[in-house]
């Protein structure tokens, strides 16, 4: 029997749309399971990853905390896929990136509607520092495949990942990258 490949994924600054998606192979997650074994991930919930054949990463990258799970994904998988329109080009947290951090920080902490007097930026040294704008895994990792969509499909993970798992180069045609 050959030896079962290691997957990691993990969730940075997104919605967890991917993981859904990637839950929604459904029945087809058991014969997977025979060909690959998790790490790092909300099935196992192990925290940090290990050497691993395959990382899966959804979501932008927003603060320190991100950049530094992203270094160590790309430091322990041999391969790494962007998962998700928030990976590939931010998503939907990039739209902050047309606006000011602190100005956003002050307004929804300092001086928004409905806040209680004296009310504050929370300072706390375990919050981790946001970035002034939220980037794309690809600027600071090198990534080795796109997959698209928001969430792309759990057919289009299926079929994704068994291509890459055959030694192919995955490429997905019509029918299984849609956007909605």
């Amino acid at each position: 029997m050959a030896r079962k490949l290691k997957v990691a994924t993990v969730s940075l600054a997104g919605c967890f749309g991917c993981h859904m998606s990637f839950l929604d192979i459904d029945e087809r997650l058991l014969p997977l399971l025979e060909l690959i074994e998790f790490d790092r991930s909300p099935i196992t919930d192990i925290k940090h990853c290990g050497p691993c054949d395959i990382g899966l990463i959804e979501g932008g990258v927003c603060n320190a905390e991100n950049v530094h799970v992203l270094r160590e994904f790309r430091a322990n998988c041999k391969v790494l896929i962007a998962l998700g329109a928030c990976a590939v080009n931010g998503g939907l947290p990039a739209q902050r990136n047309q606006l000011d951090v602190g100005e956003i920080l002050q307004m929804v902490y300092r001086t928004g509607h409905g806040l209680a007097p004296g009310s504050a930026i929370p300072d706390d040294p375990e919050l981790p520092l946001p970035l002034n704008q939220v980037h794309p895994v690809h600027e600071v990792v090198r990534i080795d495949y796109f997959l698209p969509g928001c969430p792309p499909s759990g057919d289009a993970i299926w079929a994704f990942l068994n291509e890459l798992i055959a030694g192919k180069d995955p490429t997905l045609g019509h029918g299984l990258l849609q956007y909605d």
